[in-house]
């Protein structure tokens, strides 16, 4: 089975609707990688259901040091917010991978725990 996972840092304490608005953000850009990098992939998803996890990560740095470990290896994407509502100033809020392989990603994710 294939599916997305998106992590969002918890630290930044966003709201509901902030958390949802950045979560869809990495959804779509990491689609969108994916879908360029892997096709395949990305149809196989599309057609069995569109499997999406998200996690909870503690820091800006643990996010920063898991994009790093993963990201020549799966199609992910950081986003950063504008710092116009919620947040005093720009900040990457969310990371983006796949759709990929569960059991290719969850040994790099397995330990962050459902939003």
């Amino acid at each position: 089975m294939y599916k997305q996972i998106i992590i969002v840092r918890n630290d930044l304490k966003m709201g509901k609707g902030k958390i949802a608005a950045q979560a869809s953000h990495a959804s779509l850009s990491a689609y969108l990688l994916a879908s360029k990098k892997t096709p395949q992939i990305t149809s196989n998803w599309l057609e069995f259901g569109q499997k999406k996890v998200v996690l909870k990560i503690d820091s800006k740095k643990e996010l920063l040091l898991l994009f790093e470990d993963i990201k020549n290896i799966f199609p992910c994407a950081l986003i950063k917010d504008a710092g116009l509502t919620q947040l005093a100033q720009t900040d990457i809020t969310c990371l983006g991978i796949g759709p990929i392989k569960e059991i290719e990603i969850d040994r790099f994710t397995k330990k962050y725990k459902l939003l």
